[in-house]
């Protein structure tokens, strides 16, 4: 069972010096950061060591989608690298999923830590139904998500990255194990940005959440540790 701060990943989406800034303010707050595309190719692995020497566990969202033989390296080298948890595009298949969880697997092995654990992105939340349309996708995307968790899950994948407003539909498919990480998470009021398929953070835990991904509204607050226990304190009220 997560802790209630675990429930809550702080999406670190800024540069070197302002992500080691909000890092430093939040530890002993936040038990878990987000390292995406704009930091760790700034960065490279050192930036997953940095946050882990601050005591915080690292969702690695570089959402890899390639053929299995540089999936199962890539993935590799990110649980070496420290990652906690990594995302892989479900729609890369079941033998691309499969190769992400022999990579996990075999850095563990090497290392003698802890399995990372591999969640399969299905419908990005900036998607609406128009975008997935434009793709050639003709399912609603809650049967799309759906479709692709089941694959995800059923490959090796440990849980699936989906939209809150899909939370409840992918509880009842996957069971109570697999974890189901939500991005697309705003407190009540906050701008939505480029995100289309949103909800609260009580809202997204109340519909089967395991944990949230939660960027701007924390890390462009004036107070990043204040809206961080602000919203933990949301989480807490709806477990």
């Amino acid at each position: 069972m997560l802790e209630v701060d675990d429930k809550v990943i702080v999406a670190l989406d800024c540069g070197e010096d302002e992500a080691l800034r909000l890092a430093d303010a939040l530890a002993g707050h936040a038990g878990w950061v987000k390292v995406g595309m704009t930091l760790y190719y700034a960065c490279g692995p050192a930036i997953v060591s940095a946050m882990r020497e601050r005591c915080l566990k690292v969702f690695l969202d570089l959402k890899l989608h390639d053929i299995p033989h540089q999936i199962r390296g890539a993935a590799q080298a990110a649980a070496t690298a420290g990652a906690d948890l990594i995302s892989v595009h479900a729609l890369g298949g079941a033998d691309m999923m499969a190769a992400a969880r022999e990579g996990v697997e075999a850095a563990a092995a090497a290392t003698g830590r802890e399995r990372a654990h591999i969640v399969g992105i299905t419908i990005l939340t900036s998607h609406d139904a128009a975008s997935v349309a434009s793709l050639g996708i003709t399912d609603p995307i809650p049967s799309e998500v759906r479709r692709l968790a089941l694959l995800a899950c059923g490959s090796g994948a440990d849980g699936i990255v989906c939209s809150p407003q899909e939370a409840a539909d992918m509880r009842a498919a996957l069971g109570e194990k697999p974890l189901i990480v939500t991005p697309g998470v705003r407190p009540a009021g906050a701008d939505i940005g480029d995100q289309s398929r949103i909800a609260t953070p009580a809202s997204a835990i109340q519909a089967g959440a395991s944990m949230l991904v939660v960027g701007r509204p924390i890390t462009q607050a004036d107070d990043p540790t204040a809206a961080f226990d602000a919203i933990s304190a949301q989480v807490r009220g709806a477990n």
